[in-house]
Formats: C-alpha cells, structure tokens, sequence
C-alpha cells in the first residue's frame, strides 16, 4: 500500500472517496492498536469524527473485502511472566500439513500456528506454531505434547527461543 495522503488508496470502485477517507481514518487512528478502554469504538468515533456504529459497520466493510484481515489482542509475554517463547518448527509432509497445522494451532498452549514453504535442503520446516513458557522446560514439556499428538506425521522438528523482544506491528500508513 502506498504511503500517499490520497483516500483513493483505500477506495474501490464500489465504496464512495468519502467512505474512503472515513476508513482511511480509522485504519490510521487505529494502527498502533485500539484504546484499552470498555467502549473503544466511541473513542474511535470521537477522532474520526463519526458515530460509533458507523465505524463499527466500516470496520466490519474492511474485514468483509479483506482490507483488514483481523482485529485481535497482540500480548506482551514477557510482561506477563512468559520468558521463554520458542517457536516450535515442524517438517509434516505436504498433505498432513494443513489438518495438522488445524490440530496444532488449536491448543491452548500455541499462542500462533500457521504453514510456510520450506527452503530446502537447509530448511525442511513448513509448520510454525509459537509456544510461551514461564522457564525453557515448559516450552520443551509443551513442544513435546504436540509432537506425541502429531505421532508419525513428524519426520523432524526444533525449537527456536526467542534471544530478544521484536517490536511487533503491522503494515503503517501514513
């Protein structure tokens, strides 16, 4: 996405420059995360200059057409006593990657699961799943559990700890 001032960037040919300049604004109050607050939306509405359910209504327009893909809660697992975060790394066979990557991503102990192409022949992996600990033998513990649940499927895994925090954010405009 271009970093241009221009609401046409958020327009398509169905949706008015005005909804475009709406959402623009929205996209940019809301980039850096959502107020913590019991009612976001009204302190959305209130920069934006809009009635709350009307930015609800263009949130869920940008969702609907893919512009935005979630709105989800991004922890800090360090502040929450999590030290140790290592992403588990799997190499499943091609037609067992997506019901395993379903399998995975769906326990409690797997903060995010997701499939990526392998590099081979230095990196075999193409299922990622991120696994929080309070001390590196939780996440080992963990890392294990799946791999028991995974049983053959597996043909090698490893697990990568985390040495330092990254600054987590998405795509910004400007």
């Amino acid at each position: 996405m271009s970093t241009s001032d221009s609401a046409s960037e958020l327009s398509t040919p169905e949706l008015p420059t005005e909804m475009a300049g709406l959402d623009r604004k929205i996209v940019l109050a809301t980039q850096s995360g959502l107020p913590i607050h019991e009612r976001p939306f009204d302190l959305v509405a209130r920069e934006v200059e809009a009635e709350p359910e009307l930015v609800k209504q263009r949130f869920n327009a940008m969702l609907e057409d893919g512009r935005i893909r979630r709105i989800g809660l991004v922890p800090n697992h360090y502040r929450l006593g999590y030290v140790a975060n290592g992403m588990s790394v799997w190499d499943v066979a091609d037609q067992d990657a997506e019901a395993a990557g379903e399998m995975v991503g769906a326990l409690d102990m797997v903060s995010h699961c997701y499939l990526r192409p392998r590099a081979l022949p230095e990196w075999p992996y193409n299922l990622f799943a991120m696994v929080h600990g309070h001390y590196h033998e939780e996440v080992l513990d963990k890392v294990e559990q799946i791999a028991k649940m995974l049983g053959d499927k597996v043909r090698a895994r490893d697990i990568l700890f985390s040495t330092r925090i990254l600054k987590k954010t998405g795509l910004r405009i400007s």
